[in-house]
């Protein structure tokens, strides 16, 4: 079974109505969604489906299974409206981008250091790279140039490059094109100013701490 991924199609959509496929307990599925689940480093949507807060979201192959706050009566073939915390999702979006822009400049510029972790949360955005040195001292070009791009406002394109898997991307024309499976913004101004900070998280392993300026 597969769950119709409505968040590539429309990211922006906040509320939808949708198919009960399978209630096994407290976990169901559903026909199609606008609710993300974690993947890629990217925190899963907070909201709720039925007037049931979803308390889990997780995707297993190209199936999407959602564990509900009890107690509940669904059935197969019940029709239910979801809803997502849209402030937050538009959050995630933002910061999303974000990283992806200054992931793809350190890359450009020094080497392409080993990454070895990233997640994307509400608050703050992280990358951890195997980095020799304090990173803080690369901070003022990638700034510069994150900032640069923002400004410009830039159109994203993300679409897929194997449907039948369910493999995406996205694309700025002359920066990059990227494999990425998550919710994106439609131009980079959305983003809008963001602030890098260090965190030494060991022996030559450096984090960037990504946050919006609001």
């Amino acid at each position: 079974m597969c769950t119709e991924k409505i968040f590539w199609e429309n990211p922006y959509l906040r509320e939808l109505w949708v198919h009960i496929t399978c209630v096994h307990g407290d976990t169901i599925t559903v026909d199609r969604t606008i609710f993300y689940a974690a993947s890629g480093g990217q925190d899963s949507d907070s909201g709720s489906i039925g007037g049931h807060r979803v308390v889990n979201a997780i995707k297993e192959d190209r199936q999407i299974f959602y564990t509900i706050e009890g107690p509940h009566s669904f059935k197969k073939d019940d029709y239910v409206f979801m809803e997502i915390d849209w402030k937050r999702r538009y959050r995630l979006m933002r910061l999303h981008f974000a990283a992806e822009i200054v992931l793809e400049l350190v890359y450009q510029h020094f080497n392409r250091p080993l990454k070895i972790g990233a997640n994307i949360h509400s608050d703050k955005a992280r990358i951890d790279f195997v980095w020799d040195g304090n990173i803080s001292q690369v901070f003022p070009i990638i700034t510069r140039e994150s900032m640069q791009m923002i400004e410009a406002d830039l159109p994203i394109r993300s679409e897929f490059s194997d449907k039948d898997r369910e493999l995406r991307y996205w694309e700025i024309d002359g920066f990059a094109k990227i494999p990425c499976g998550g919710t994106h913004i439609r131009t980079t101004g959305e983003i809008g100013d963001i602030l890098l900070k260090r965190n030494n998280i060991g022996k030559q392993k450096e984090r960037i701490e990504i946050y919006l300026s609001e």
